[in-house]
């Protein structure tokens, strides 16, 4: 097991659930509905790349680069595509308005995620 990729899976998992009951239960009487379903929105790919996160530290080492890309990729992701969306969602509540500009973040962290799984069946198909 890759101890670096289990320690940012657990952290990353932490702040998920935080984040996740956050948003459940401390932001609903402050955000609107479709800004709520933006928040569960980036939890929910939040917690699924940790979990991948935690699939990657299966194997014993990196047993190659393409292993080690995916890592990276799903922690940027996990970073920009979440992480724009739960600022994104509390732009309003917060009076940060210029916090828009953070639009194009997000579909940059999805092809970071995109790129993270293509790396991942890479690293398999060139295993023997």
């Amino acid at each position: 097991m890759n101890k670096n990729i289990i320690i940012t899976a657990a952290l990353f998992g932490a702040l998920a659930v935080v984040l996740g009951a956050f948003g459940a239960h401390g932001l609903k009487p402050y955000l609107q509905p479709q800004q709520l379903e933006v928040w569960h929105t980036a939890v929910q790919y939040h917690f699924v790349h940790v979990l991948a996160l935690l699939f990657l530290s299966t194997f014993t080492r990196f047993k190659n680069k393409l292993i080690a890309a995916s890592y990276y990729l799903f922690t940027l992701g996990i970073v920009f595509f979440s992480g724009s969306l739960y600022l994104l969602s509390c732009r309003d509540m917060l009076g940060w308005g210029w916090i828009g500009i953070l639009g194009p973040v997000t579909p940059i962290g999805g092809l970071l995620f995109i790129a993270g799984w293509l790396c991942l069946a890479a690293a398999a198909i060139r295993d023997k």
